[in-house]
C-alpha cells in the first residue's frame, strides 16, 4: 500500500507563530487534500488557547508536542528572541526522533519551518526533505532579513547613529532606530544570531510569506525582479487569519461583546497589545490618564505592567498581581459608561469584525496587523518589540492606514500626545483618509484570497512543486 503523503510544519513556541502557520496548514488542506503534521518545540506545559487551537483543527492536520526544552542555565535577563531561538535549537534532538518515526509510517513530501527554525535544516538534509521557511512577518522584514548581510558589511556604527535611512529594497527608507530589536546592539549575541539564521534563508527551498501584492508590492515586486542565486523563490499566500470564535463557556467574553452591541457603529477604539506586549507603570498611567483626555470610547485588554521588558510575557509568563490595581485611581468610575476595561485577553477577531468597532491601537504585530486588514479597521501603531517599529514605519509611511504617537525625548509617549492621536484617528479629517484607504485594502485582501487571486495562485504553484517532487 502506498503511504500518504505528509507535509511537516513546525512553528517555534509563542500562540503568535502557532496561529498564522495553522492557517497556512488550513490552506493546504482545504484546497489541495494534503495531510499535515504540525511538530511544536515547547518551553512549558502548552497554554489552554494553544490547546483549543489545536483540537479545533480539520483530522487531517494533527499535532504533536515536543518535550519542553529547558532554560535553567540561562540567566533571567536572557532575551525573548534568544529563548525563541534556543527552544528551537534545543528541540533538535525530539524533533529528529519523531521525524524518523514518521518517516517509516508516511511519505514526507516537506519540511516547512518558521523563521526561527532554519537550524532544521541540517534534519532535513537528513532525511532528504526539501526545507521550506514560513515567514509569518511582513515581506518588508523578510527583505530586510536578507538585506542585512549586505547592510553589516557596508557600515561600522550602530544602525541607529546612521545619519540618512536604510533603503531596503522595494520598500520606503528605513531610520536606524526603526529596524528590528535583533539588530539594537551589533555587538550582542543575537545580533550574530540574527546575521546567521537569515543567511541561511538562502538555503531554502522557497519561502512562504504571509502577505499579499496590494500590500507590499514594492517588497514583493523588488524580490521578483533580483536574480541572485542566493534568493528562493518567494510565495505570497496572505492575508491568512484565524476565524472568529469564542469560548461558550467564558461569560466575560460575552460581557464584552454584548457590550460593544450597545455602541453607536464604528465609534469603539480598541487598545490591545497583543498576546504577549506589555507596558510601563509609567506608560501604562499615562495611556490610561490619555484615554480618558480623548473623551472617546474605548475597549482596553488591560494586562500588568513590566518595567524591565515589553516582552515580558511573551512565552506564557503572566503576572500573578491584578492589572486593575495599576490603574490611576477614580479612572474605571470616571470613563464608566464610555470605556470598559478587561483583563489580560479578549476575543480579538470577534471585537475587530464587529459594527462598533472603529480603530485600533495596537502593538503592530503583524497578526493584529493582518486581522484589521481584513476587517477594515484603521490603526493607531504603537510598536514594542521585534521587528514592531518596522511594521509601524510601513502602515504610518507607506501604506498609511496608521497613525502613530510620538514619544518624548525619556520614550515615553505623554497623555496629551495620546489624546490628540486617539481624537484624530476616531473623529478627525486624517483619520477619515486612513479609514477610506484601510476599506480599500481590506476589498484587495478579500480579492487576493478569490480562487483566481495572487495568493490563490501563488498557493498553488508551491503544491504544483511539491507534487512534481513526488513524483521523482
Amino acid at each position: 500500500m502506498e503511504k500518504t503523503s505528509h507535509v511537516v510544519i513546525v512553528p517555534s513556541p509563542g500562540i503568535s507563530h502557532l496561529i498564522p502557520i495553522i492557517e497556512f496548514a488550513k490552506q493546504l488542506v482545504k484546497l489541495h487534500d494534503f495531510h499535515i503534521i504540525c511538530i511544536i518545540p515547547t518551553t512549558e506545559t502548552p497554554s489552554n488557547a494553544m490547546k483549543a487551537t489545536l483540537e479545533a483543527l480539520p483530522a487531517t492536520i494533527n499535532h504533536i508536542f515536543l518535550p519542553p526544552v529547558s532554560f535553567d542555565d540561562l540567566p533571567e535577563s536572557t532575551s525573548t528572541t534568544t529563548l525563541v531561538a534556543l527552544a528551537m535549537t534545543r528541540s533538535l534532538p525530539s524533533l529528529r526522533d519523531e521525524l524518523k518515526s514518521l518517516i517509516t509510517a508516511t511519505r514526507l513530501v516537506a519540511l516547512v519551518v518558521d523563521h526561527f527554525g532554519t537550524d532544521l535544516f541540517d534534519v532535513a538534509k537528513e532525511f532528504n526533505l526539501s526545507p521550506y521557511v514560513f515567514i509569518p512577518v511582513s515581506a518588508m522584514t523578510l527583505s530586510f532579513a536578507f538585506y542585512i548581510q549586505k547592510l553589516d558589511k557596508m557600515v561600522s556604527c550602530e544602525y541607529r547613529d546612521l545619519r540618512e535611512p536604510i533603503e531596503i529594497p522595494g520598500c520606503i527608507p528605513v531610520h536606524g532606530k526603526d529596524l528590528v530589536d535583533a539588530v539594537e546592539d551589533r555587538t550582542s549575541e543575537v545580533y550574530r544570531w540574527f546575521l546567521d539564521i537569515t543567511k541561511r534563508y538562502s538555503s531554502a527551498k522557497g519561502i512562504v510569506v504571509n502577505t499579499f501584492m496590494d500590500m507590499e508590492a514594492g517588497a514583493l515586486k523588488a524580490w521578483a525582479e533580483n536574480d541572485e542565486p542566493s534568493k528562493p523563490p518567494i510565495y505570497p499566500i496572505g492575508p491568512l487569519t484565524r476565524a472568529a470564535s469564542i469560548d461558550p463557556d467564558d461569560g466575560s467574553m460575552s460581557d464584552c461583546l454584548t457590550w460593544l452591541d450597545n455602541q453607536p457603529s464604528g465609534s469603539v477604539l480598541f487598545v490591545s497589545f497583543g498576546s504577549g506586549g506589555t507596558l510601563s507603570r509609567a506608560q501604562l498611567n499615562e495611556l490610561a490618564s490619555g484615554l480618558e483626555m480623548s473623551q472617546q470610547i474605548f475597549l482596553w485588554v488591560l494586562r500588568s505592567p513590566n518595567d524591565e521588558s515589553a516582552s515580558a510575557t511573551y512565552l506564557g509568563v503572566q503576572s500573578k498581581q491584578d492589572p486593575f490595581d495599576f490603574l490611576p485611581k477614580g479612572f474605571r468610575e470616571r470613563t464608566k459608561g464610555r470605556g470598559l476595561v478587561i483583563s489580560s485577553w479578549a476575543p480579538q477577531v470577534q471585537v475587530l469584525c464587529h459594527g462598533s468597532t472603529g480603530g485600533f491601537l495596537t502593538h503592530c504585530g503583524w497578526n493584529s496587523i493582518l486581522e484589521s486588514v481584513v476587517n477594515g479597521v484603521p490603526l493607531i501603531a504603537w510598536p514594542l518589540f521585534a521587528e514592531q517599529k518596522l511594521n509601524a514605519v510601513m502602515l504610518s509611511e507607506d501604506i498609511k492606514v496608521a497613525l502613530r504617537p510620538k514619544p518624548n525625548e525619556s520614550g515615553l509617549v505623554i497623555r496629551e500626545e495620546i489624546a490628540r492621536i486617539v481624537k484624530e484617528l476616531m473623529e478627525g479629517e486624517e483619520g477619515d483618509k486612513i479609514d477610506r484607504r484601510m476599506k480599500e485594502l481590506k476589498d484587495a485582501a478579500a480579492k487576493a484570497l478569490k480562487e483566481d487571486g495572487t495568493s490563490i495562485q501563488a498557493l498553488g504553484k508551491l503544491v504544483l512543486e511539491w507534487k512534481n517532487q513526488m513524483k521523482c
